[in-house]
């Protein structure tokens, strides 16, 4: 490893802190920086990132601790551990991963933190113990990260899940001079991994400045290219028809996973081993079949540009936006064999492409709203390209913040962190003050949206642009308020109570408790925030009231936070009234 990755790792992590909005440590940065790129692959948000990072004492030598589920990140509210029937849709075989990060700015790799991580799993990976005894232990935050990866496991075992447990170490330190007995450890960690369940497989890697800067240098590419058989041209655009190995060859990063930043504009998700993925599984494994493309709607692709020399397209900016089943169903029951035999008869079967060549966003939206017509999507997946939307971008670009309705699009653009605010974020901030529903915002991070009526209520174009932009700078100022506080709070603290605070944040300057989002509007249109002072006498009130409420009513704290008795016991017990609990 030469001096200067050291040098330019640190740098880079210098620049991050000095673009940071709360200041913090460059052991704090470095932990969320390690994160970011041990997963790198994942594209995961700032907000996810910030969100597995375990932070404070008590962390057993686990800095961050992620849990996937065929690649995609679960949340506490994910589908599957709500519903049986959301388990039992998916595919069998699936990976369900737990991926731990541990972080030291040391320039070293040593025995000790692979000790201590070997012996926190020993712990927290037992089905059988108890949360009483390890709460003595370990963080609340924690604890709660390998619920989440025990509870999912539970719930998808009749899908014969394969379970992975992954440790990256990072330091800055020279992976090539990695001592041997660290080495030996490594072994045997992957061995103790291995042996947690008859399923599971473990994997230790070393990560240093030179795989640090690999991974941060190289941002996701949007720009492919795709090799096809036959196709009909219409001005820019193309009809193609494209063999499925060359397809997979398209959808695969360098490790052989699918490039899931290229679906960042679908509508939804992958949907697993439902029923018609299992058909198109069958007619891919069937060599009787009749040739795919007849039977497929194939694929849309949307790029700002399309150019074709020898039977390749090269694609800028490319985005699958129709076609997210079939292309992840394609690449999970053939890369195995792709990889193998790349000559087998299935890879010279063909799939339908459409490449559409426009660079205006509303067309592209136009394009994933008429494509995704065709199948049984409900309308509020399609949210993204509501014109409440497009319209709430185009008023926070206006003020020099940036709404991310497609994720990460703004952060590969470079834009600050501090000034991004994604869709859940601002459904959260608007489910928390705007209509008086902290404990929702908080027990909802990825579902709050998913029907109808709450999407309408929380984008409502009823609501003015300006309180969008309020509520968004209001939460980012509590948050704020809360990481910079001389007297720290923890992480699960902090993920309980930043709503709560928010609220009643809004509800000081308004003078009492509302449902209506444009209450604030004065607010917004004057610029009025809740003060530091006002935030910091809050806090005490609030810490005080959650304490006693839990207390009262036998709750922890996370049961607490999410019940909306305790909203309403909080507002009367400061004087600010009360919503009705139906509402």
């Amino acid at each position: 490893m030469s001096a200067n990755d050291r040098v330019l790792i640190d740098q880079m992590i210098e620049e991050q802190r000095n673009s940071l909005a709360v200041p913090l440590s460059f052991d704090e940065v470095f932990e969320r920086f390690a994160c970011e790129h041990a997963l790198h692959g994942f594209g995961l948000s700032e907000e996810e990132v910030a969100a597995g990072v375990i932070g404070g004492g008590n962390d057993g030598g686990v800095d961050g601790a992620y849990v996937f589920l065929g690649g995609r990140l679960l949340h506490e509210d994910s589908e599957i551990l709500q519903t049986p029937s959301a388990a039992a849709n998916v595919e069998s075989g699936a990976q369900l991963t737990l991926w731990l990060v541990q972080a030291k700015k040391s320039t070293t790799f040593s025995e000790l933190a692979l000790d201590k991580v070997a012996s926190t799993c020993t712990h927290l990976l037992d089905m059988s113990a108890d949360e009483t005894d390890l709460k003595v232990m370990y963080s609340e935050d924690l604890i709660a990260r390998f619920t989440l990866f025990k509870d999912a496991l539970r719930r998808l075992l009749k899908r014969h899940p394969t379970v992975l447990i992954k440790f990256s170490y990072v330091t800055r330190g020279d992976t090539n001079e990695v001592h041997t007995k660290v080495q030996a450890k490594a072994k045997f960690l992957e061995s103790q991994f291995d042996k947690a369940f008859a399923i599971s497989q473990g994997e230790v890697e070393f990560l240093g400045p030179v795989e640090l800067w690999k991974r941060a240098s190289t941002l996701p590419s949007y720009t492919l290219e795709l090799p096809y058989q036959e196709s009909i041209t219409h001005q820019t655009s193309h009809l193609a028809l494209v063999a499925l190995g060359d397809y997979i060859d398209f959808l695969s990063d360098d490790t052989g996973a699918i490039k899931s930043h290229i679906f960042d504009w679908n509508v939804r998700d992958y949907q697993g081993n439902v029923e018609v993925n299992q058909e198109i599984a069958a007619g891919l494994q069937d060599p009787a079949a009749a040739e795919f493309w007849w039977l497929n709607n194939g694929i849309t692709i949307v790029c700002s540009q399309a150019t074709s020399v020898g039977k390749r397209l090269s694609l800028s900016d490319v985005q699958i936006v129709n076609g997210l089943q079939t292309s992840y169903t394609i690449h999970e029951t053939l890369r195995q064999l792709y990889d193998t035999d790349p000559s087998d008869p299935v890879f010279t079967r063909l799939v339908q492409v459409r490449i559409l060549v426009t660079a205006d966003q509303a067309a592209r939206d136009a394009v994933i709203r008429a494509t995704n017509r065709q199948t049984a999507v409900p309308v509020a997946s399609l949210r993204a390209t509501d014109d409440i939307q497009r319209q709430i971008e185009s008023y926070f670009l206006e003020h020099e913040w940036f709404y991310d309705r497609r994720k990460n699009f703004y952060r590969n653009k470079g834009k600050p962190a501090s000034q991004i605010v994604s869709i859940p974020l601002l459904a959260q901030s608007v489910m928390a003050m705007g209509l008086g529903r902290p404990d929702n915002a908080r027990a909802r991070p990825s579902s709050l949206l998913k029907s109808n009526q709450d999407y309408r209520r929380v984008f409502s174009e009823n609501t003015e642009l300006a309180v969008y932009l309020w509520l968004a700078k209001t939460q980012r100022c509590v948050d704020e308020f809360l990481q910079t506080r001389p007297v720290p709070i923890s992480r699960s603290h902090y993920t309980n109570l930043h709503f709560h605070l928010a609220m009643l944040g809004a509800v000081k300057i308004v003078g009492g408790v509302f449902s209506d989002p444009n209450k604030l509007k004065n607010a917004a249109r004057e610029d009025i925030f809740p003060t530091e002072n006002h935030l910091e006498s809050l806090l005490d009130s609030l810490q005080e009231k959650f304490t006693d409420f839990q207390k009262e009513h036998n709750y922890g704290p996370d049961k607490a936070a999410k019940s909306r008795e305790f909203v309403h016991y909080l507002t009367t017990e400061l004087g600010y009234g009360s919503l009705p609990v139906g509402r």
